[in-house]
């Protein structure tokens, strides 16, 4: 256990833990991020091994990375088999830029290969040690779906997701609300960030300390390391062979969990040249790159790529510590951080509602390219930096596009602009027979509070 790598609060005022105190806390409890005291690296030789290796032996390799001394390698595994038992496909769309598809698994959505493996291990240290926990997440679309799915059925976890009733689409809902058993979840009249802060003050309200609350979204430390796999197995997957090649990833950005997981991946030694940061019409961190002033956008913008609409995320804290700086839960930056490395090291890209359509369509005419409307935010944004630096345009350099969700999961849009119905992946059909469980709270922190010590 000496070995075990420490976590600490982006706030610096919390207690540091190790990865099973961080996974079962989520939020320090100085309402800061958990980060780890050192980011584990790999060799180039070992980077290159991972190109005859399968997705769960990547995931492997880079958790016991993290999980030395938590989890023997027995265990560890064993639960990233079954957690990652689907296709990661990268489809080639021209030269040599792809589109990584990450929504083959139980929810159709990327969220799952966070979720599942968070899940997994929660469970496995709470099983244990004979414990409970009750998770509260907030969800601006694929999260709580993805989160409900993971735990579903599990003894020793109960879960409540809040969402904002008004900007998830009805397949979003249905995949949360027609599970019921030890699944409870609730809409709210208001946004994303509304229901984040509700999470949030429950979480530092010590008058709900016995419900041992806990986060599955990603403010959870738990649900970043699994998302650098995909990273690095894209790459593996990719990669000529030529020395010193680099990747360029496209990553559409709401809470910015899924960045920092590919941020992480760098830092561990995976060779990318640059993160295109593509965000919807909430553009604070675009923004933020080009000024040097970063500001909340209160309230969020409601976008058609709807799990991305996010005022303030809660990842640009990690972020901003990563790079030298400090920035409390309130998105004020108390200390700057190094911005000629971050700027450096990202591209800023913001895609309003008019041009996601117009890029599906495009993106289905010039190259039979089906994307949603994540993808297509993150397919704009390599566009938009190819235009930019035309010098990266050849065909030898490697670009990554993201696509977070299954188009199926947004059949009004794309029938409106393709005039065509996506087929529907296995983990969507029949939800429109089933029924739903679901309550609604007033927009209010009291309204929240007295509902979870009503009910659990």
């Amino acid at each position: 256990m000496t070995n075990a790598i420490k976590f600490y609060s982006t706030n610096h005022l919390a207690e540091k833990q190790e990865f099973k105190g961080a996974l079962l806390k989520g939020l320090a409890p100085d309402k800061g991020l958990y980060m780890p005291e050192v980011i584990p690296t790999f060799t180039k030789t070992e980077i290159e091994a991972f190109s005859t290796m399968e997705y769960y032996e990547i995931a492997f390799e880079i958790g016991k990375k993290f999980l030395v001394g938590q989890i023997d390698d027995a265990s560890l595994l064993e639960l990233v088999k079954d957690a990652y038992d689907f296709a990661v496909p990268l489809e080639k769309v021209v030269d040599r830029k792809y589109v990584m598809r990450l929504d083959q698994g139980p929810t159709a959505s990327f969220k799952d290969f966070a979720a599942r493996m968070m899940g997994r291990l929660m469970n496995y240290y709470l099983k244990k040690d004979s414990e409970n926990l009750l998770i509260l997440t907030a969800t601006s679309g694929d999260t709580g779906s993805a989160i409900a799915n993971a735990f579903y059925g599990l003894d020793n976890i109960k879960v409540v997701v809040l969402f904002p009733e008004k900007e998830v689409t009805n397949r979003q809902r249905k995949q949360m609300t027609t599970l019921g058993k030890n699944i409870q979840i609730i809409s709210v009249d208001g946004k994303f960030d509304d229901c984040q802060a509700l999470v949030k003050e429950a979480f530092s309200d010590h008058e709900l300390d016995h419900l041992k609350l806990s986060s599955a979204n990603s403010i959870n430390i738990g649900r970043l390391i699994p998302q650098i796999v995909y990273y690095f197995y894209a790459f593996a997957q990719l990669r000529t062979g030529k020395p010193d090649e680099k990747v360029i990833f496209s990553v559409p950005s709401g809470n910015f969990g899924d960045m920092m997981g590919g941020v992480f991946a760098k830092f561990m030694g995976l060779p990318v040249e640059k993160f295109i940061i593509s965000t919807n019409s909430n553009d604070e961190f675009p923004v933020y790159l080009k000024t040097g002033k970063y500001k909340t956008i209160v309230p969020s913008v409601n976008c058609i790529s709807s799990a991305m609409n996010v005022g303030h995320p809660s990842n640009i804290a990690r972020l901003i510590t990563l790079y030298g700086g400090k920035m409390d839960e309130k998105g004020n930056i108390t200390h700057d951080p190094d911005l000629t490395a971050l700027r450096n090291d990202f591209y800023g890209v913001s895609v309003d509602n008019d041009a996601t359509r117009a890029t599906i369509k495009e993106a289905w005419e010039k190259h039979n390219l089906l994307l949603e409307p994540h993808g297509s935010v993150a397919w704009n944004g390599l566009m938009h930096y190819l235009n930019a630096n035309p010098e990266k345009a050849h065909s030898d350099q490697l670009f990554v596009a993201l696509e977070t969700a299954h188009p199926a999961k947004f059949p009004e849009e794309i029938t409106k602009i393709l005039n065509i119905d996506p087929a529907l992946p296995k983990s969507l059909e029949n939800l429109d027979d089933k029924a739903e469980y679901l309550d609604q709270i007033e927009l209010k922190y009291s309204a929240f509070k007295n509902y979870l010590l009503e009910k659990y």
